[in-house]
């Protein structure tokens, strides 16, 4: 490029670029919590949501989708219950009721802010049901 002009009408005006950032952002985990939950509020448009943030819309239903498969934790809403009824299928034989004391035999199980006590000596099919439960319950 020539670097001088013969025309002294014209001054040369120096090419300044500035490049901000180093590549493409990384979003921590529950800030794309939070705007896919943002963009699952009733009324809510991925596109508007997404430019709220300064983020894509492919992005955030890329996080919608992973919030669906369970990879992806939400923030709770206030209105979600804190403690999931569960129901099992599958009933257990007469056989496995608890010996000994009821407070001996007591299985918590706490995931993602939700706490289930099973009472008694569950079974694996009983423990399937409560994760399965959980799981649906925190993905809606």
């Amino acid at each position: 490029m020539d670097d001088h002009s013969d025309d002294i009408r014209r001054p040369l005006s120096p090419r300044i670029e500035v490049y901000a950032g180093a590549g493409r952002k990384r979003w921590p985990d529950d800030l794309k919590a939070q705007i896919a939950a943002e963009s699952l509020e009733p009324g809510a448009i991925v596109t508007d949501v997404a430019r709220r943030h300064g983020c894509r819309p492919q992005q955030v239903h890329d996080w919608r989708r992973r919030a669906r498969l369970g990879q992806l934790v939400l923030p709770a809403s206030a209105d979600t219950l804190s403690f999931v009824p569960v129901v099992s299928e599958s009933a257990l034989p007469a056989a496995a009721d608890p010996s000994g004391s009821p407070e001996a035999a007591v299985v918590t199980v706490e995931l993602q802010g939700a706490r289930v006590e099973v009472r008694g000596t569950p079974g694996l099919a009983v423990l399937s049901d409560v994760f399965l439960a959980l799981r649906r319950t925190r993905s809606c």
